[in-house]
């Protein structure tokens, strides 16, 4: 085993942040590793920032991750991958959602949206792996599994196997829905795989 490492979630409220890091942390226990988790919801319900902390190893004794210390942050959303750039290192991957989700200050026409956002993740000389997982989710046929198609794109810089991510999915989310999003991980996986 011996691999250890942390991942930071972020996103807004309603993007299924939390199934996403529920589902890495328990395919991270189904291979053996000890997994800690820590989540913050925020104002979620009014699409306010949202964040889970994983880190998993051969023994962990804390969820939380220190600034300059997230191995992978998968961003849901480009405005909170920049807004948690300082919790990355210069061997960090980000895994971003493409998708722009404006907040109630831009929505409103009080602030603008920033159009270098991209750019400055990127400068950081970072890994960076753009995932469009809003219309993989849609191909797919439900938008609201855009955060399976992110867990198949972190999948693919992880050490388990697809089966294992693809059992827990099929016993986390409701059987009416499992297909679906088997069907987005795969896509997601693929995506990040180029």
């Amino acid at each position: 085993m011996g691999a250890q490492g942390n991942i930071l979630f972020s996103g807004v409220g309603g993007q299924g942040i939390l199934l996403a890091s529920e589902i890495m942390a328990y395919a991270l226990l189904a291979a053996g590793y000890d997994v800690k988790k820590s989540e913050v919801h925020g104002m979620a319900q009014r699409g306010g920032s949202v964040t889970a902390q994983l880190r998993y190893g051969e023994k962990v004794y804390s969820p939380l991750i220190e600034p300059g210390r997230a191995d992978i942050q998968m961003a849901f959303e480009m405005m909170e991958a920049a807004r948690y750039l300082p919790y990355l290192h210069k061997d960090s991957t980000v895994i971003v959602n493409t998708q722009k989700i404006l907040p109630p200050s831009v929505a409103t026409g009080k602030a603008t949206y920033p159009e270098d956002v991209l750019d400055h993740i990127t400068a950081r000389g970072i890994k960076v792996v753009l995932v469009d997982a809003f219309d993989l989710a849609r191909e797919v046929g439900e938008v609201r599994t855009a955060n399976v198609v992110m867990v198949g794109a972190i999948s693919a810089f992880l050490p388990m196997a697809a089966s294992v991510y693809e059992e827990i999915i099929a016993a986390r989310v409701p059987k009416k829905f499992k297909d679906l999003n088997l069907k987005a991980f795969t896509a997601g996986r693929k995506a990040s795989q180029g």
